[in-house]
């Protein structure tokens, strides 16, 4: 019985210290295919406990839990993404995706196709810094979202500041003036 144990053990351990470390590009793969399905514990496997979003001039660092706040706020969207191109790039990678949601459907740019340079600390995802959006018309984009916070502004004040909430409620606020707004 002690042996049938043992032996057991054994083959556990073994088991267990032969997980095969993800590559980069796996890694970045795996990251897109969860963020698509909506599986936020795989996503959790593969980002790092604090991740940064640079776009632009705008740094937004995160802790777990913001990163998750970040999350639900892009899922009540109803977001999918498909990565298009995917390279290495010395200790990075880069990907170009293409993102369809309900906002850029308003915005009038979906899909929506950028490109990422993704950089990583101890094999898991730090920072994500957008690069480049490819064929973004950025006056449509610009004028609708003007228009629409103008009018909620107006007309339904106390949705105001939504385009600025990165919280879930903020996006449920999002769709309920584009709601508002479309009627």
């Amino acid at each position: 019985m002690k042996n049938s144990f043992l032996i057991l053990a054994i083959i556990v351990i073994l088991t267990s210290c032969s997980k095969e470390k993800l590559s980069r590009k796996d890694v970045v793969t795996t990251y897109y295919k969860a963020l698509d399905s909506g599986t936020y514990n795989r996503i959790k496997e593969v980002v790092n406990d604090s991740v940064t979003i640079v776009s632009g001039d705008y740094v937004m660092p995160f802790d777990k839990i913001g990163f998750y706040e970040f999350y639900k706020w892009d899922s009540i969207f109803d977001p999918s993404y498909e990565i298009l191109e995917l390279s290495e790039e010395n200790d990075d990678i880069i990907v170009t995706i293409r993102q369809k949601n309900i906002r850029n459907s308003f915005l009038k740019n979906n899909p929506l196709q950028l490109k990422v340079k993704v950089s990583f600390a101890s094999g898991k995802i730090s920072k994500f810094k957008e690069l480049d959006y490819i064929d973004v018309n950025w006056d449509t984009w610009n004028q609708t979202k003007d228009s629409l916070v103008s009018f909620i502004k107006t007309k339904h004040p106390k949705l105001d500041g939504f385009v600025n909430d990165m919280t879930m409620n903020g996006a449920t606020n999002y769709l309920k003036a584009i709601e508002l707004f479309e009627k």
